[in-house]
């Protein structure tokens, strides 16, 4: 039995739409506070595991600076500053956009894609390319071929399942992902845990990897995400925190106070993500500032005005 999380979305005082969202709380010290629905289930985190494919791409000693290592991690906007950075760390490389194996794409962010008008897609442009730029790096510091390096048997790929086990948990199932790399099925447990390895890494040499990459997300929200996502405005608005958003609404976070959250929306409701974070941090009593909320859970609007909210409901007796 655990507590069932919701959120609605309301138009005057009609509840329009709503969505069930499965979550864990690990607390600073790891211990469970919080879980509602089958926590424990396979899911996709896709692009909430960046940051664990990004670890293990230090560890491999791939050659990135602080920008392209928060870029690595991040489902960037297609802005033109993380076009730049992902273009720079291939021409170090002696390679081009050809080299990635990501499909072409238009920019993800709203006037990104606006500012690119009629152009045809490019694989730079594609939101997964500072990964895909990283993971070649990690090749040619190990002198693999980069050729295939997103088959599951390239050794880039196993040791990326290995650092993936070693901080989060066991990979129940291997698919692909939207960018072709291998999209490795874990849990919400799972997903938690790997943030508190982000966290929590001790120091010394054991932890040096998880400790680089938290770092570069924390001074480059901005090449994480982009301007107006989420994930950029709680790593600016929230100091010490960490968040990375996969698709179909997912959420992987570290609150300033040390806890981590995972979550997924059932439908694939990115919406419902927002609202979810602001009532964990309310619970736990983390201020947080307007902007973040305004950009969380944005009014619901008719005719250009106000008319509704997304508001979580939690039934404390249902099944998970």
């Amino acid at each position: 039995m655990t507590p069932h999380w919701t959120v609605e979305v309301t138009r005057g005082d009609l509840v329009e739409s709503a969505h069930r969202v499965t979550l864990v709380v690990l607390g600073p010290g790891g211990a469970e506070e919080l879980r509602a629905g089958p926590v424990d289930a396979p899911m996709l985190a896709r692009s909430a595991l960046k940051p664990a494919q990004a670890v293990a791409c230090v560890e491999l000693g791939a050659d990135l600076d602080d920008r392209e290592l928060a870029l690595a991690t991040g489902s960037h906007s297609g802005e033109p500053g993380h076009l730049a950075v992902a273009a720079g760390l291939l021409a170090r490389l002696g390679l081009g956009p050809d080299a990635l194996g990501c499909p072409p794409g238009r920019p993800l962010g709203l006037a990104a894609d606006r500012a690119w008008g009629t152009r045809a897609p490019e694989r730079l442009a594609m939101n997964c390319s500072g990964k895909h730029a990283a993971m070649l790096a990690a090749c040619r510091a190990q002198g693999w071929p980069v050729e295939g390096y997103l088959d599951p048997a390239h050794p880039l790929q196993r040791h990326v399942r290995a650092t993936l086990v070693r901080l989060a948990g066991p990979v129940h199932d291997v698919t692909v992902d939207g960018c072709g790399a291998p999209a490795f099925a874990t849990d919400l447990v799972a997903v938690a845990r790997l943030g508190r390895a982000l966290a929590g890494a001790e120091g010394g040499a054991a932890g040096a990897a998880e400790r680089r990459v938290a770092a570069a997300m924390r001074a480059h929200p901005d090449l994480v995400a982009g301007t107006d996502r989420l994930d950029t405005a709680v790593m600016t608005l929230l100091p010490g925190a960490l968040s990375k958003i996969g698709a179909e609404g997912v959420l992987l976070a570290v609150l300033p106070d040390g806890a981590a959250l995972a979550l997924s929306v059932v439908d694939g409701g990115a919406r419902a993500v927002g609202p979810v974070l602001l009532e964990i941090l309310e619970r736990r009593g983390i201020a947080h500032p307007g902007a973040l909320r305004d950009l969380a859970a944005p009014h619901v609007r008719g005719g250009g005005h106000p008319i509704g909210v997304h508001r979580v409901r939690v039934c404390a007796h249902s099944s998970g």
